[in-house]
């Protein structure tokens, strides 16, 4: 790789970063340098958050303590003694600025100023209260990006309670495997959505789903497609949305409910890959204070900047996203695909409101670069300051096709994290340059580092295991269904004791930054999005030819690609008609994104002697790596069906 820097900040940009105005009040040398701050950030943690609660104004009592047993991980408690609600820092405003902007493709377009979006929390809240939701109920949403479905965030943690969400575009099954695990109260849908200017009714799938959740109470309806009124009767419980609100149309005020740092504010999904996806639980305080550093001093979003990501609300960027409302923001949502209108919807939405801040994928960057999209000739970016990358490794080619054919002044942020943390181990700030191929380095209060397999530092250049040394805000509170903590502490902390182990193969610069070469265990990650192999084995082997399945990602094009072998009954063979049917069972009950790039028939399947598949090793050999702990294996030979087969070539 190249090593070339690709943007410097300005000097002026520096000194009115938020980020100078936090060291300044830090205390910290007048200079500068980010490592010299990030040390300061994880050897006193204690002072670092303390003074970033300060800092962002949070509204809440912070209490005396900062962080108690600070020495267990898991186990330390921050802010033990403060009280807070999350929607009442994010609905600090209630003016007649612009609160939110909303695209639906190109079909609908809306606006929220800062007092609506108040007033429409306070009477969903209110209504919500009214079916007796408080502390602890959970509320789920099977909804678009709509501003309805942020609307029903912040109304429900607003009364303490957790909300959850999947995208339309979830099979039933999909969505039944996430929400039956947690009992929601109520469920909040859309009547469908558009993709690629295609109106997609989702009312069928709502009408499943409700039937198989006996916890929730009613079923409440929003219109996107149409604005007229559908016939719900079909639906259990089910009502539109300006139903279920309109007693409470005269309510103007929320009386928010402060509950502990801890308190559960939502709960997210991991990818499934040993079974029905884990619920990963996210506190109020954590999640809201770790958004506040990476919105205000890692990305410098201010009152008045514009804030776009591209995502759908079963992905944590959707939270990452709401949560700017904090620091003041107006928030650009969009719902469809992002390639209407020849791939220039996006930029078209930029030019028109004057997008500050623009969030995508790897995958989108690389795709506008395959078909030329040049919008620094065809779109004024002029207000564009700092565009965010995530979901995937960013490719050293896409940094030179960004800073050449979007624009050349801007900040490119590659960053890094996980559902798991709901936020960021590594990302952009104001101050450092950034190089191509590389994240700019380790978030503030967050300590980062790679390791060997021994569990000791990497030395720089060496790629390993992407570790966070020390407690931070947020943790998870734990998974649901977890009592004794035993699956969460598996699922971090088992490879090194006292250590996250996030699961991510990375290496350190010489630049002090970071890069990451993709997940290091069997998770699927095409297009950016975290993909469980489990929930794409449910499907396959419900069909009769298949007697089983193992599936991989394989490493093409700066992506990842699913591939799927299968074991069929014997006498079969693979044909195109059971090659299509594969994929519509796959996507029928998943999502369009499950369905594997290559079909492929393999006669035997490797398994470990306690009877597991092993889809690492099947991963090595398609990419021609060595495998390790070949002895654990009961047939290794059947490893050799796997090795250079010519499909996977193009």
């Amino acid at each position: 790789m190249t090593e070339r820097m690709m943007w410097q900040p300005s000097a002026e940009r520096v000194a009115s970063a938020q980020l100078t105005a936090f060291a300044q009040a830090a205390c910290r040398p007048a200079s500068t340098d980010y490592g010299t701050l990030h040390r300061w950030s994880i050897e006193e943690p204690a002072a670092f958050w303390s003074l970033l609660w300060d800092f962002a104004e949070v509204r809440g009592e912070k209490g005396e303590r900062i962080l108690a047993d600070a020495d267990q991980m898991p186990g330390a408690r921050w802010f033990p003694e403060a009280r807070l609600n999350y929607a009442e820092n994010l609905l600090r405003r209630r003016d007649e600025t612009t609160a939110i902007v909303f695209r639906g493709e190109d079909k609908v377009a809306r606006r929220m100023t800062h007092a609506e979006l108040y007033l429409r929390v306070a009477r969903l809240a209110a209504a919500m209260k009214a079916e007796g939701i408080g502390p602890g109920d959970v509320v789920a949403a099977y909804m678009p990006n709509l501003p309805e479905t942020l609307i029903t965030l912040l109304a429900a943690s607003s009364l303490g309670a957790i909300f959850t969400s999947a995208s339309p575009d979830f099979g039933v099954q999909g969505v039944l495997d996430r929400f039956g695990q947690v009992e929601p109260k109520l469920l909040f849908a859309a009547d469908g959505y558009f993709y690629n200017g295609k109106e997609i009714d989702t009312l069928g799938k709502t009408r499943e789903i409700a039937a198989q959740l006996p916890s929730v109470k009613k079923v409440i309806v929003s219109p996107y497609r149409h604005e007229t009124g559908h016939d719900l009767s079909a639906i259990p419980n089910a009502l539109t949305r300006g139903d279920f609100v309109a007693p409470w149309r005269g309510v103007r005020e929320i009386e928010f409910n402060r509950l502990s740092f801890d308190h559960p504010l939502y709960i997210l999904y991991s990818s499934g890959t040993t079974g029905v996806p884990k619920c990963i639980v996210h506190s109020a305080g954590g999640a809201l204070l770790q958004h506040l550093k990476e919105h205000r001093l890692q990305s410098d979003i201010r009152p008045g900047d514009k804030l776009f990501y591209f995502t759908t609300c079963g992905w944590m960027m959707w939270n990452w996203l709401i949560s700017a409302l904090a620091s003041e923001a107006t928030l650009l949502l969009y719902d469809g695909s992002p390639f209407v209108g020849r791939g220039r919807v996006l930029f078209d939405y930029a030019q028109a409101e004057g997008m500050t801040h623009f969030g995508t994928s790897a995958k989108f960057i690389d795709a506008c670069a395959k078909i030329e999209l040049k919008p620094r000739e065809t779109h004024d970016l002029s207000a564009l300051k700092t565009i965010f990358s995530t979901g995937s490794p960013l490719a050293p080619e896409s940094f030179d096709y960004v800073y050449r054919d979007w624009k050349a002044d801007v900040q490119l942020a590659s960053i890094s994290g996980g559902t798991d943390i709901v936020s960021c181990f590594v990302l952009g700030n104001p101050w450092q340059p950034v190089w191509r191929g590389e994240i700019q380095g380790p978030g503030l209060g967050m300590a980062v580092d790679v390791y060997d397999e021994e569990g000791r530092p990497a030395p720089v250049n060496e790629k390993g295991e992407l570790v966070c040394t020390k407690p931070f805000p947020s943790m998870p509170v734990g998974f649901w269904n977890d009592p004794d903590g035993k699956k969460y502490r598996a699922a971090y902390f088992e490879r090194f004791p006292g250590i996250w182990c996030h699961g991510d193969f990375a290496e350190k610069t010489v630049h002090g930054g970071f890069i990451i070469h993709g997940r290091s265990d069997a998770t699927l990650n095409p297009g950016g999005v975290r993909i469980g192999t489990a929930e794409i084995y449910r499907q396959v082997e419900k069909l009769p030819e298949v007697l089983e399945s193992i599936v991989i990602g394989q490493d093409w094009d700066h992506d990842v690609r699913v591939v799927l072998f299968v074991k069929l009954k014997e006498g079969l063979t693979l044909d195109d008609d059971l090659v299509k049917r594969i994929k519509e069972q796959i996507r029928a009950n998943t999502t369009p994104r499950h369905v594997p790039a290559k079909v492929l028939q393999v006669a035997d399947i490797p398994r470990t002697k306690s009877g597991k598949i092993v889809e690492l090793a099947v991963r090595e050999v398609v990419h021609g790596r060595p495998v390790k702990n070949i002895e654990a294996l009961a047939n290794p030979e059947a490893l050799e069906l796997f090795r250079n087969r010519p499909e996977l070539a193009s």
